[in-house]
């Protein structure tokens, strides 16, 4: 069996450059599979609505076009009966979902998710795009349309405007395993609170270089104050492990965060000082 490799890839002949949106180089997208694909609005304009709450209770509500995609993407069964919706996670600028194809495709995955951008383009275009503003020039009604909705404009480094929703190409990621459906599933579903966390501590996702520790400098990302807890235990899980041990070794380390360790997986880069 050929081997597969993650590889990023472009619709055109060129030198590759480093992409998030991945395809696994070799594998038949018509056939039968679990796939979570994300997809960004252009520009990352927050058009799908605002996740509100706390982190402890987040919750999304979705703009008049953000209901449009959703109903775009759950339709997705009634274009390709082969294609089953399994999960959807709106965001204000992008969306994450997944996709079940129970039998095999004709045309493959990219067309099945060219339909659904189409879908929504449509209703981008009925829904924001075209503003009705009486201007004598086209630059002036491009900056009153800025004016009125704000959402519309480009933040900087993003990519070129092309008048299209969703920014080109997508990602996606073949999940080969029920565990990995649940865990991704699972991201999925947390990603309001997680907005809503960075929202409220961001200290606590941002970044950090070089710091001491001991005799010991690290590179990571997190809650910093964490290192320097007296109780520390690293976690170290054996992919050898039945189902049974390893229920048993997630009891034993949540037992010891609950008494006060704190639990610390091999995530941090250590540099020798």
């Amino acid at each position: 069996m050929k081997k597969e490799t993650y590889q990023s890839q472009k619709a055109f002949a060129g030198e590759k450059k480093p992409s998030m949106k991945r395809r696994f180089v070799g594998h038949d997208y018509t056939r039968r599979g679990i796939y979570m694909l994300t997809m960004t609005v252009e520009g990352r304009r927050p058009l799908f609505g605002r996740v509100y709450g706390s982190s402890d209770d987040a919750r999304i509500e979705l703009s008049e076009l953000g209901c449009a995609v959703r109903d775009e993407w759950w339709n997705i069964p009634s274009y390709y009966p082969q294609v089953k919706v399994f999960e959807l996670q709106m965001m204000p600028d992008h969306l994450h979902g997944i996709l079940f194809v129970s039998e095999p495709l004709s045309c493959g995955l990219s067309r099945v998710v060219r339909g659904f951008k189409t879908g929504c383009g449509r209703a981008y275009r009925r829904l924001i795009a075209p503003l009705p503003v009486a201007t004598e020039s086209q630059q002036t009604m491009k900056e009153n349309q800025q004016t009125s909705h704000p959402e519309l404009q480009t933040k900087k480094g993003s990519h070129p405007e092309h008048g299209l929703l969703f920014e080109p190409g997508y990602n996606d990621l073949v999940l080969r395993t029920d565990d990995e459906y649940q865990r991704w599933k699972h991201y999925l579903r947390d990603n309001p609170r997680r907005l809503l966390m960075k929202r409220e501590r961001p200290e606590l996702l941002r970044p950090f270089f070089n710091m001491q520790l001991g005799s010991h400098r690290y590179n990571g990302i997190g809650n910093r104050e964490l290192l320097s807890a007296p109780q520390r235990m690293a976690v170290r899980v054996s992919r050898r492990l039945t189902g049974q041990q390893l229920e048993a070794e997630v009891a034993r380390y949540l037992e010891a965060a609950r008494s006060g360790t704190v639990p610390r997986s091999a995530g941090f880069v250590i540099q020798q000082p």
